[in-house]
C-alpha cells in the first residue's frame, strides 16, 4: 500500500452519524464520577452498579504487549481486508478524516480526524493511532486518541485522557457490538460523530443538565483545549505525528486562523477562572489570551515557511531559464 495519506476534501463539514453511546443510564455517581469510572476506580459506589461488565476488560490499547491479538502476525484474510478498509476510504473520503497506512506495518494506521464545523471541536486535529487485530474483522480494531495533553486531557465523556476511546462497536462500551460488516471508516466516522455539538449529554445519566448552563460551560472548556492541545500543541511539534500529517494540519490551519482567534478573543473574560469540569475531571484555569499569542506565532511562522517555499521556487525557475538560455546559446 502507499504511504501517502488519504483525506476527506473539506474538513468543515458536519459528521451526522448517530452517537450510539448516548443512552440515558443510571444516575449512580459520586464526586461527579460517570459509572464507568466508578466501576473501574473500584468505589464503593460502584456496588450499586451491579457487576461489572465485559467492556470495561476488552483490550483497546494498540500498543499493548499482551494483547496477543495484536502481536500475532496477521492472516492472508486480514490483510486483504485491511487494504480493501483503506481503498474504500480512498474512493470516497469521508469529510474531515485522513488516513496513513504505516510504511513498515500493514496493521497499524496513523489516522488524523478534524473536528466538526460548529461544533466545540471545530478546527482541531485530532490524531489516532489504530492497529488491526490479526483475525480481523472477526474482531474490532484497537484505538487509541493521541492527542491528550500528554494523558492530562479528557476531550469528552468518550475520549479518556489515557487515549480510549470508549465506543460499543469497538467493544469499550455498552451497546450495539462490533459486527465484521463494520470498517475502518465507520469506525472512524463513529468516532467523529462523538465530536457533537453538545458532548456534555454523551455521559450516560447527564440527559439533562444537572445545573444550569453545565453545557454551555462543559463546550467553553473543550473549546479552550481544543485550541490550546489539538491546534497549538499538535502543530507546535508537542505530540510525535507522521510528516504527512503534520503537513495536512499546516495546511489546513490558515483556513481556520479567523474561526480559532474569534473563538479565544470571545471568551478572553474567562481568563484566570477555574474550569470547574461538570464531571470532576483535574483542568487548568483558562487562558485564551496565552492560546491567542501561540495562534499568532504559529501563523507567523507558517508564514514564513511559505514565503521561503515560494522564494526557493522563484529561485530554481530562474536557474531553470537560465539553463535553456546557456543550451541555446
Amino acid at each position: 500500500m502507499s504511504d501517502k495519506a488519504i483525506s476527506g476534501v473539506d474538513g468543515k463539514t458536519q459528521i451526522n452519524s448517530s452517537n450510539s453511546l448516548q443512552t440515558e443510564n443510571s444516575n449512580n455517581s459520586e464526586n461527579n464520577l460517570s459509572s464507568l469510572e466508578l466501576l473501574e476506580s473500584g468505589s464503593e459506589a460502584a456496588v450499586n452498579i451491579g457487576a461489572v461488565p465485559d467492556f470495561l476488560s476488552a483490550k483497546w490499547d494498540p500498543d499493548d504487549p499482551t494483547d496477543t491479538e495484536v502481536t500475532s502476525p496477521p492472516s492472508p484474510s486480514c490483510i486483504r481486508r485491511i487494504k480493501n478498509d483503506i481503498l474504500a476510504i480512498y474512493s470516497e473520503p469521508p469529510p474531515g478524516l485522513c488516513v496513513l497506512p504505516d510504511p513498515n506495518n500493514i496493521t497499524k494506521i496513523h489516522a488524523l480526524l478534524t473536528g466538526p464545523f460548529d461544533t466545540p471541536y471545530e478546527g482541531g486535529f485530532f490524531y489516532f493511532l489504530i492497529r488491526f487485530p490479526s483475525e480481523y474483522p472477526i474482531s474490532p480494531p484497537r484505538v487509541r486518541l493521541m492527542t491528550t495533553g500528554n494523558g492530562t486531557v479528557r476531550f469528552n465523556p468518550n475520549l479518556y485522557k489515557n487515549g480510549k476511546v470508549c465506543l460499543s462497536i469497538l467493544g469499550t462500551w455498552a451497546g450495539p457490538s462490533w459486527s465484521p460488516a463494520q470498517t475502518l471508516s465507520t469506525v472512524l466516522i463513529s468516532i467523529q460523530s462523538l465530536m457533537n455539538e453538545k458532548p456534555y449529554h454523551n455521559e450516560p445519566g447527564f440527559k439533562h443538565e444537572r445545573t444550569s448552563g453545565d453545557c454551555k460551560h462543559y463546550n467553553a472548556i473543550i473549546q479552550h483545549e481544543t485550541i490550546r492541545v489539538a491546534v497549538c500543541d499538535m502543530i507546535e511539534g508537542n505530540i510525535k505525528i507522521p510528516d504527512t500529517l503534520r503537513a495536512v494540519m499546516e495546511s489546513s490551519f490558515p483556513d481556520y486562523y479567523k474561526y480559532y482567534v474569534q473563538v479565544c478573543e470571545s471568551h478572553l473574560h474567562l481568563d484566570g477562572m477555574d474550569m470547574n469540569d461538570p464531571f470532576g475531571d483535574s483542568r487548568p484555569k483558562f487562558d485564551f489570551k496565552s492560546c491567542l499569542k501561540r495562534l499568532n506565532s504559529i501563523k507567523a511562522k507558517l508564514d514564513n515557511n511559505t514565503r521561503e517555499s515560494e522564494n526557493d521556487d522563484e529561485d530554481e525557475d530562474k536557474l531553470s531559464d537560465t539553463e535553456v538560455d546557456i543550451n541555446d546559446s
